[in-house]
């Protein structure tokens, strides 16, 4: 019988205060796993802590910036005082900035790079000696059709995102004699707030543009939700998945294999 539970299992999914984050996190919870998250910022964790409560979720939040090693040392020892070992580390936290590549200011580039690839290397360094010692565990980057292709505007996202594949191979290459898998999960385009403005129907009653480009991108014909993450981050936490290894799942509705509609 395929092994689909967390019983018992210990979950930290960086940034799952809402979004993709908290979909991935009570799919662990309602598997049995016990959950766990941070936020940058103490009132995000809140919003998170209220979140979970009202999905009837018993989760533990921390204020912790994936950036600042120090920080996460903190955390992570915390989180091993008062629930214990992490089994399963998602690393969910992540920012975009839509900035055309020639008037994008070093700075901004270098943020990105550090909350979306830095950032991921902090924290599954800090998790695994946990887990080699276990002799057990789960990494899962959560990656992005940007770890495949490129579009304008986004040089410092699809940067990161193709380097985060990358780590997420190497780490499986290191670590996997130790039981250790490290998987992505690439979701594509996700109706979530962050989106919601590119979704608004117009004045004169048609969708947006770039939603009528997802649309037509799309062989589902149809924007994601967070729930379909569920069963792919589901799968790549538990047993059902300890022979899968280096892969990024992608979970985009077929954008990736599809060349798009001919013009009419």
């Amino acid at each position: 019988m395929v092994n689909f539970s967390l019983e018992g299992k210990v979950a930290l999914v960086t940034g799952a205060a809402y979004g993709i984050g908290l979909a991935i996190a009570q799919a662990y919870a309602e598997a049995g796993a016990k959950v766990v998250f941070n936020c940058s910022r103490q009132e995000t964790v809140d919003r998170g802590l209220k979140a979970y409560k009202e999905l009837g979720i018993d989760a533990k939040g921390y204020v912790c910036d994936v950036t600042d090693e120090a920080s996460v040392k903190d955390m992570i020892a915390k989180i091993e005082a008062e629930v214990g070992t992490i089994d399963i580390l998602v690393n969910n936290a992540g920012i975009i900035k839509r900035i055309p590549m020639t008037e994008m200011s070093v700075e901004d580039f270098e943020r990105v790079i550090d909350v979306d690839l830095v950032g991921p290397f902090i924290m599954s360094k800090a998790v695994l000696p946990g887990m080699i010692k276990k002799g057990a565990g789960k990494i899962i980057n959560v990656c992005s059709m940007m770890s495949e292709l490129g579009r304008e505007t986004v040089s410092a996202y699809a940067a990161a995102k193709g380097g985060l594949k990358m780590l997420t191979r190497n780490i499986a290459s290191e670590y996997g004699e130790y039981n250790i898998q490290c998987n992505g999960i690439g979701p594509g385009y996700i109706a979530t707030e962050q989106t919601a403005p590119l979704r608004e129907i117009q004045p004169d009653g048609s969708r947006h543009p770039f939603d009528q480009f997802i649309i037509a991108k799309t062989p589902a014909a149809r924007w994601g939700t967070p729930d379909d993450l569920k069963g792919p981050a589901l799968f790549l936490a538990s047993e059902a998945s300890d022979f899968v290894n280096g892969h990024v799942l992608y979970v985009d509705g077929g954008i990736l294999a599809y060349i798009g509609k001919q013009p009419k």
